[in-house]
């Protein structure tokens, strides 16, 4: 079998020489996260069709964000014994297969453990992608390949509700995973048969990789930023459709409208921020980032007619641009070794809380009539990361 593991001297090679494999992680990716986020746009017909409430509706995600939890910190040691590649085509397969059981899911009984099946499965990919893409590119240019790599989230927080309203048109909300998850064995298949890059074993999560890493004060301040940061895209994002047809009395289908069309404009900002990141550093980047997010995020709560529309495409404009910079500091943080290690040790417990407890908050309020309190308090929240992000020291690159 051939190696791919790319020796130290091809990341003095062009930028552009790895494109192709760039793009076919963020391809990967971009499934990945669609698989997570499809229950947002379909939680109102979930709802009628379960009869169950605001606050067991968001806590779907928790479910999600529980397995997602799990697996993003044991998936060093899949990774270890695997291979990168192995463990990436190992979840694009997992991911097909939870989906098409939450598909013939019916009751909460049976959808739940699903639902953190997927979680689980969706988990393994991060580290060993991020952990591919920072091993063959060159440091001074993380910011450009991980912007492009953050094109399949923010692609997925546009075209979710999209393809739900699209594939609704033939199937029910059941049939809509079921199409995903055929389509996710299939991209696991192709990948296992034309994907290139990630022959090479991750480092397990052991001792001593968790004490050097737990020593850094970067890495706390890291793992509190990304729980925020997820907070502001995957937690404001899973319950907007349902905020804006319950609370503002948006049609499902325009809300589903308005969410995708207002995530097209992160395509750009992603990529611009990881432009400004190598200009003006990581630090200054997120400092920016999580003010402005802030703002717009307290607003979205607060407003009302159309000024809701407003800030609605506003919020998750600012809000995708933490990711560049973020995942770049979060890969200067200890030796090339243990990159993967830091992934899977700060991401798990910032989705859980991000991702999983996010929503079920805001669902609660929902339930008790104050689903704009949910939105405000989530902005504070945001707000206060910019204080965070300002004490952030990090190596020069």
């Amino acid at each position: 079998m051939k190696n791919d593991i790319y020796p130290t001297d091809d990341q003095q090679k062009p930028f552009r020489r790895h494109l192709g494999a760039i793009v076919f992680l963020a391809a990967i990716f971009f499934l990945n996260f669609i698989a997570r986020v499809i229950p947002a746009p379909l939680l109102p017909s979930i709802e009628k069709d379960m009869q169950i409430s605001h606050s067991v509706a968001g806590s779907f995600f928790l479910f999600i964000s529980a397995g997602y939890f799990i697996s993003l910190a044991g998936s060093g040691f899949v990774s270890s014994r695997l291979t990168h590649r192995k463990t990436i085509i190992l979840s694009c397969e997992a991911v097909g297969l939870a989906l098409l059981c939450i598909s013939v899911s019916q009751n909460l009984w049976t959808i739940r453990p699903a639902l953190t099946l997927l979680g689980l499965a969706a988990g393994l990919y991060l580290p060993s992608g991020i952990a591919s893409i920072t091993h063959i590119i060159d440091s001074k240019h993380w910011g450009k390949a991980l912007a492009i790599h953050e094109l399949a989230p923010n692609s997925g927080f546009m075209l979710a509700p999209i393809l739900a309203e699209i594939i609704s048109i033939w199937f029910s909300w059941r049939g809509v995973l079921a199409v995903l998850g055929v389509s996710s064995l299939c991209l696991g298949i192709a990948y296992a048969h034309w994907g290139r890059g990630g022959r090479f074993a991750g480092q397990s999560p052991d001792l001593h990789s968790m004490r050097r890493l737990g020593a850094e004060p970067g890495f706390w301040i890291m793992m509190l930023l990304f729980s925020l940061a997820i907070g502001s895209t995957m937690g404001i994002y899973t319950m907007l459709p349902l905020y804006l047809v319950v609370e503002r009395g948006i049609d499902q289908g325009w809300a589903n409208t308005l969410v995708g069309l207002s995530r097209i404009s992160s395509l750009g900002m992603a990529f611009l921020s990881g432009f400004v990141s190598d200009r003006f550093g990581t630090r200054m980047t997120m400092i920016w980032v999580f003010f402005l997010t802030g703002v717009t995020t307290l607003a979205l709560g607060m407003a009302t007619g159309d000024w809701v529309i407003m800030f609605v495409f506003l919020q998750p404009m600012v809000a995708v641009c933490f990711f560049p910079p973020g995942f770049a500091a979060l890969s200067a943080i200890g030796p090339p070794e243990t990159r993967n290690v830091a992934v899977s040790m700060t991401i798990p417990l910032a989705f859980f809380i991000g991702g999983g407890i996010f929503p079920a908050l805001i669902g609660f309020l929902g339930d008790m009539g104050k689903f704009p309190l949910g939105m405000e308090l989530t902005g504070g929240l945001i707000l206060c990361g910019t204080g965070v992000a300002y004490f952030l020291k990090l190596p020069a690159r």
